[in-house]
């Protein structure tokens, strides 16, 4: 690693001193925002990435990757930020380009997102080993099962299931490496598969979105009919409206689907707003029923939308009051989720850990099931999407 322990000590506390205060920040001093007083936290805490909350299973993960991704877009304040990306990178990039902990014939699709990150640093070096881990990681989507309407098996062990967290995970970096690297034909996979996710798990009646669904209803989790998981979720939702406003980033805007793909995110977005709690301007961990005992008010899940909300908006795709809507979701994050202490460390609560469906020990997407699993203070899935809302806000 290229970056010391020391080294991000002296950094961190330079920048901290600066921006540790309990008043409400100054718009025109960087180190009062919210972006980079919860960067500094996570790295006051973690001199690295790779030793986020449980150095016991290092690993090419998903939500690591997306919480240096998001410290990374702070990089214009102070180069710490995007080393401190690179430095997670560099410790699983072998010099002959393979991934240390990736396998591409596991077929895991959450073991895509973190290419993203590759073509950033293969942007900023041109260094030919991140070339080739890039490649490895369009290989397994030339490979990937798809269920017979030709979307994205989640994984290999979770056989004909598209889950709205595999979205996030494959569209954006499909995406971008169809722009960068002239590759157009990834733009019609990924129009497809967003519109597919889209039109399986959409429920007519409220416009929200199931969890998963499975094409062939053999889970104890699906409806026979429908196929469709039981409940809709907070992060699910999360994920999929990110993947559409990142994803856009880099479609073609003369693309045949593009203003389809615009049309489910506003649909989409008008239903969010239906269950959205009046009382905090959050959202629930299950989204339709606030009310019944044991739903909790979730991080993730609310910080995702302010994020696809402030982009959106600021992009011209969602009316320009979803930048309102944006501030005050991220004022009620701030005010029910946020706590600072007397450090200036900043803590996010109330971020479920993880959900899944399937697998041993089972998990049957109930209701029970997603409000009873742990809450993780300062889970990178809320973490990042907070700093990159954040950051869409000026906050």
């Amino acid at each position: 690693m290229r970056t010391t322990f020391l080294y991000y000590i002296l950094m961190v506390s330079v920048l901290f001193f600066s921006g540790c205060n309990h008043k409400k920040e100054s718009s025109s001093d960087n180190h009062q925002k919210w972006s980079v007083r919860m960067a500094n936290s996570v790295m006051s805490r973690y001199d690295s990435l790779i030793n986020y909350q449980n150095p016991k299973t290092i690993k090419w993960q998903y939500d690591i990757a997306m919480l240096g991704q998001a410290i990374d877009k702070l990089g214009h304040v102070d180069s710490v930020y995007s080393q401190y990306m690179e430095d997670y990178v560099d410790y699983f990039v072998t010099d002959s380009g393979t991934v240390r902990t990736y396998n591409p014939e596991e077929y895991n699709i959450d073991r895509i997102n973190p290419a993203k990150n590759l073509i950033t640093v293969y942007k900023r070096t041109g260094l030919p080993k991140y070339r080739k881990a890039i490649e490895l990681h369009v290989e397994q989507m030339r490979n990937h099962p798809k269920t017979k309407s030709g979307g994205y098996w989640h994984k290999k062990i979770y056989p004909w299931q598209i889950w709205l967290d595999g979205v996030y995970m494959s569209t954006p970096f499909l995406a971008q490496y169809a722009r960068e690297f002239n590759a157009p034909e990834w733009f019609d996979e990924v129009a497809h598969e967003i519109l597919l996710a889209y039109n399986k798990t959409v429920d007519e009646e409220t416009g929200l979105l199931y969890h998963a669904w499975d094409e062939s209803r053999e889970q104890k989790w699906a409806d026979p009919e429908t196929g469709h998981s039981p409940h809709f979720w907070s992060r699910a939702m999360g994920w999929y409206m990110m993947a559409i406003v990142d994803v856009l980033d880099y479609f073609p805007q003369n693309h045949p689907k593009r203003d389809s793909i615009i049309s489910v995110f506003q649909s989409t977005a008008e239903a969010l707003l239906k269950v959205r709690d009046e009382k905090t301007g959050l959202w629930y961990q299950v989204l339709d029923i606030g009310d019944r005992e044991g739903n909790y008010i979730e991080g993730s899940g609310s910080a995702m939308f302010a994020y696809a909300f402030a982009k959106g908006a600021k992009k011209g795709y969602l009316d320009k009051s979803y930048l309102r809507v944006a501030n005050d979701v991220f004022d009620g994050i701030i005010e029910h989720l946020i706590t600072v202490d007397e450090n200036g460390l900043v803590t996010m609560h109330h971020i479920c850990g993880g959900c899944g469906l399937g697998g041993n020990p089972y998990r049957d997407g109930s209701f029970e099931y997603y409000v009873t699993e742990t809450q993780v203070d300062n889970d990178p899935k809320g973490v990042a999407p907070f700093i990159l809302a954040a950051i869409e806000l000026d906050r």
